[in-house]
């Protein structure tokens, strides 16, 4: 008996183990999700699975709605203050996105977890540099070394592309096309074209001319745009420290990231009344609720001007 119920248990676990890998296989060929956003999915979905066993559940069908509410809440009570409301937002979101996957394969009947709410998130507002800074940042990465010119076509690009560091430092020489265009690929593989400034288009042909061909034969053949001085693609973390130097030599107290020229770009094309679902296009924002997030950072500006300026405003 002992025997036949742990052969029983197994094969239960097997089941949950078989639905989780049939998601992920499904995300990862039919949806071609990035490899790391299908190991976020891994990761999430075995804390859901032991959570799962640990309440007696070892098959996906057997999962009701008032389980999937009850994980939510000890999810949330879990890691205290450590564990925010976002964390626990996005690995609702995964889990979600396996039972809708469940239901419309017919492995299951109902999606149990459709109707499960996330908690509510703080309006959390992209932290943006002035132009005035953005123009001491760039001018802070000067010099004629090869690391300089490297450097200075790196931050010159980020700022006129707003790309996500990973997209930068992903780029091939070949994603820079003719007539001052970037081929992006973003998140899902999905490609986005988008202009080139003339200050780093300028920046860009410099380090292409005169410093990539010296530092590709210290290393293996890449098809890397940018290259760290042994030769090799530069790492985020090269590309983050680039970041830091630059803004220590401009003596920029605001705390400077990657994602601050992605929100910097962003910031200052629509205080330039850029048209929000153009900013959409050149973020590679899958949804415009995304990018008007930074309409709400304009419109705070316009309300400083105005409380400034206006004679009657106060």
């Amino acid at each position: 008996m002992v025997a036949e119920a742990s052969a029983r248990e197994a094969a239960d676990r097997d089941a949950l183990e078989r639905a989780v890998d049939g998601f992920l296989r499904h995300v990862t060929v039919e949806r071609g999700l990035a490899a790391n956003t299908v190991a976020a999915y891994r990761r999430d979905l075995g804390r859901y699975s032991e959570w799962l066993r640990e309440h007696g559940i070892r098959d996906a069908a057997a999962v009701a709605e008032r389980d999937v509410s009850a994980f939510t809440q000890d999810t949330r009570g879990e890691g205290g203050a450590s564990l925010s409301a976002a964390s626990v937002a996005r690995i609702l979101s995964t889990v979600r996105s396996f039972h809708r996957y469940l239901a419309e394969e017919g492995i299951v009947e109902v999606d149990v977890a459709h109707e499960v709410k996330p908690p509510k998130l703080a309006l959390r507002l992209p932290k943006a540099i002035t132009i005035a800074e953005m123009e001491r940042l760039l001018t802070a990465t000067g010099g004629d070394d090869p690391v300089a010119l490297r450097d200075r076509a790196l931050l010159e690009l980020l700022y006129a592309t707003g790309a996500r560091i990973s997209e930068v430092v992903d780029l091939n020489v070949d994603d820079v096309q003719d007539g001052d265009m970037l081929r992006v690929t973003g998140k899902g593989s999905k490609q986005r074209i988008v202009p080139v400034g003339s200050f780093a288009r300028v920046a860009l042909d410099a380090y292409l001319v005169r410093v990539r061909p010296l530092f590709s034969p210290r290393g293996k053949a890449t098809p890397a745009l940018f290259l760290g001085i042994r030769g090799q693609r530069l790492s985020r973390q090269g590309a983050w420290l680039v970041i830091q130097a630059a803004a220590s030599r401009a003596g920029l107290t605001t705390h400077i990231s990657p994602h601050t020229f992605r929100h910097s770009f962003a910031t200052h094309l629509l205080q330039g009344g850029a048209d929000v679902r153009v900013v959409q296009d050149l973020l590679g924002h899958s949804s415009v609720a995304t990018t008007q997030l930074y309409t709400h950072v304009t419109a705070d500006t316009l309300i400083d001007v105005y409380q400034s300026s206006h004679p009657r405003a106060r």
